[in-house]
Parts: C-alpha cells; sequence; structure tokens
C-alpha cells in the first residue's frame, strides 16, 4: 500500500472515532509498527493529528459547546469580517432569491448591500431589522426565537424553509474542519442551517481564519456542500476539501 493511501486512512479512522492506535493500524493496513509509527510522525508534524504514546488523535484547536453573546462576536475580528461581507454582498445579482443566516459576519452583509431587485429570507432577527430599514424586499421564518444569537428555529422554521428555493444563501459557522465539516454548538439552529443550504442552489458560508481547524457539537454541512468565503488561509489542506474564495481587502 503505498504511503499517502495509508495516510488517507488513518486520518478517516480519526475522523470516526477522534482516536486511534497503533496496535489496531498495524492489523488494519497489514504492515509493520515502525512503518505505522513513521506515519504518525508524519502527520503529527504537518499538523493533521496529534501524535500520543501508543497513537495519535484528532486535532483540533478548539471545541465549543456553547455559543457565545451576539454583543460579545460583535466585537471580534471585526475587519476581517467585514472584507467577508463586502465580497459576499458583491455576488447578489438582480433576481436572486437570498437567504442570509444569523450571525454576526452575515449581518454585515446587509451594510454592503446594493441590489434592490432581489428577495431576501432570513431567520436573523437582525438581520431583518436592517433589511426592512434599508428598503430591502424581506421575509422572515417563524418559529421559536433563541436569545443568545437572535435568531429564528425550531420546527417552524423548518417548515417554513420547505417551502422555498434560494438562488443564494450566506452562512455563518462556529467551527470548519476537514472531517466533521461545519458545525454550531445548538442542535435547532443547526437544524435550521442544514435545511435552508439543501434548499439553496448557490451556499456560501463567511468565515474569518478563526473558524478553520475548530470544532462545536452538531454538524450542519459537510466540507464539500459550500463555498467558504475567507480572508487569508494558513492551512492550504483545505483546499483539497472544498472551494475557497480568499478575498485579501475591502
Amino acid at each position: 500500500m503505498l504511503t499517502e493511501e495509508r495516510h488517507k486512512i488513518i486520518l478517516e479512522q480519526l475522523s470516526t472515532n477522534s482516536a486511534v492506535y497503533v496496535s489496531e493500524l498495524v492489523e488494519m493496513l497489514n504492515t509493520s509498527e515502525s512503518t505505522i509509527r513513521r506515519d504518525l510522525n508524519y502527520l503529527h508534524k504537518e499538523g493533521k493529528l496529534n501524535k500520543v504514546h501508543g497513537g495519535a488523535t484528532l486535532l483540533e484547536k478548539d471545541f465549543n459547546t456553547q455559543d457565545d453573546l451576539v454583543s460579545t462576536r460583535e466585537t471580534l475580528n471585526v475587519i476581517d469580517k467585514s472584507i467577508i461581507a463586502k465580497y459576499s454582498a458583491s455576488l447578489i445579482k438582480k433576481g436572486d432569491f437570498v437567504y442570509i443566516d444569523s450571525g454576526t459576519t452575515t449581518n454585515l452583509i446587509i451594510d454592503f448591500l446594493k441590489e434592490k431587485d432581489a428577495i431576501y429570507v432570513t431567520n436573523g432577527i437582525n438581520q431583518a431589522k436592517k433589511l426592512i430599514s434599508n428598503g430591502f424586499t424581506t421575509y422572515i421564518l417563524g418559529g421559536e426565537i433563541k436569545i443568545s444569537t437572535e435568531a429564528v428555529v425550531g420546527v417552524e422554521a423548518i417548515n417554513n424553509l420547505k417551502r422555498y428555493n434560494f438562488t443564494k444563501g450566506f452562512f455563518g459557522t462556529n467551527g470548519i474542519s476537514e472531517y466533521r465539516g461545519y458545525t454550531t454548538p445548538d442542535i435547532k439552529e443547526a437544524l435550521v442551517k442544514e435545511e435552508a443550504i439543501k434548499r439553496t442552489r448557490n451556499p456560501y458560508i463567511l468565515a474569518d481564519q478563526t473558524k478553520f481547524n475548530s470544532i462545536s457539537s452538531i454538524t450542519f454541512g459537510e466540507i464539500d456542500e459550500a463555498v467558504i468565503i475567507t480572508t487569508l488561509l494558513e492551512d492550504s489542506s483545505y483546499y483539497k476539501k472544498a472551494e475557497i474564495v480568499e478575498v485579501l481587502k475591502l
């Protein structure tokens, strides 16, 4: 078996189990213990996993189980978020039927919006207020309001989404992982994001650099299900998994 094939299998096992053991890999890959240890050493140096005694663990820089308040997140990485938001707004064209997810970066899109001959649907309370204040044709989903993110979630919101088919959609995320996909801490919010992505022809994930190699409790989309819009991306391995758009200035 080629070295590259072994590495791929090792990383796939990690994505499923969060940990792998030398003894198990020796049997699974039908190779020597020394070969497996060399593989793990190499992948550790490449930043693909965390080598530990007897095996390796999944390498993620962060694991989030709770959402910060909107007021807290609005103050973080403002320049990068503005760069991403301005580019995202430029993608909206005449006749588009657009979904704007709740989130601080998606909220900034509205500051740069120019296209009035489009229809906007959102599950964000702040997004809806800004859209109507600026004269855009706006629909908001019905359902439960989540206090921390000011997002509309729950079964009613999902049922609303099933009526729509969006040309473009812009989504926030708490984390992006090569093997865990797009994640968020709350299952109700994750289910709304998942349904909205399914109903969008061209979905975009808006993420500054802090979101990469980070995971939260619930996956709402696989890494290849959307185009990622970000600023300068340090981890080039993501180019093998998803379409990436890097935007470097306002």
